[in-house]
């Protein structure tokens, strides 16, 4: 049985193949996204700090995941991904964060099982008809037929995506990461003054 809360000893990280390079400085598009939270969220019209990661899937226990899920670097720890930032929520709200999404290519009703089950405490936001993904051109891969997101974390203020964190490895510090830019960046402190 697959434990998809822990990361697999071997891991191989994935390599910056430029897909992100081009998203900083951009604003986020207004787009509606069906959100677990009820209802959808315009990316376009949020305000102040906010953290949108993008993952390919998450497991369900019991599920076999994709066959070589392992093998393709970057891939694994979507769970563990959503837990850090579940994890460290508090400590993302102190340094001014006001919103974090989690989003991927899977459908609303797929996302909330793992929004309930890993009782995050942030809405996760469905991109399965690829806007999103086409408006920014995140990169993605392709498995079983299903075009899923690459793992990568934007960080915006006010609309304008100042970070593109990528790649993410591995998942499971990707909020600490979030936190260490941010207290490199200024922050809450920035936050006040802007």
């Amino acid at each position: 049985m697959t434990d998809l809360n822990r990361l697999p000893e071997g891991l191989e990280p994935p390599t910056d193949d430029g897909g992100a390079s081009h998203l900083v400085g951009r604003r986020l598009p207004s787009v509606g996204l069906p959100s677990t939270a009820g209802g959808r969220v315009d990316l376009g019209e949020l305000r102040g700090l906010v953290v949108v990661y993008a993952y390919p899937m998450t497991g369900r226990p019991g599920a076999p995941l994709p066959g070589g899920w392992n093998e393709i670097p970057g891939a694994r720890g979507c769970t563990p991904q959503a837990c850090s930032f579940r994890d460290h929520w508090q400590e993302l709200r102190e340094l001014g964060v006001s919103a974090v999404f989690g989003v991927s290519t899977q459908t609303t009703a797929y996302q909330r099982e793992a929004a309930e089950r890993l009782h995050l405490p942030f809405p996760l936001l469905s991109d399965a008809d690829l806007s999103l993904q086409e408006m920014l051109e995140l990169p993605t891969f392709e498995v079983d037929g299903d075009t899923l997101l690459k793992r990568l974390t934007l960080i915006a203020r006010d609309g304008e995506i100042e970070a593109a964190l990528y790649p993410v490895f591995p998942p499971d510090r990707s909020a600490a990461d979030v936190i260490a830019w941010l207290r490199s960046h200024g922050g809450a402190k920035r936050h006040a003054t802007h």
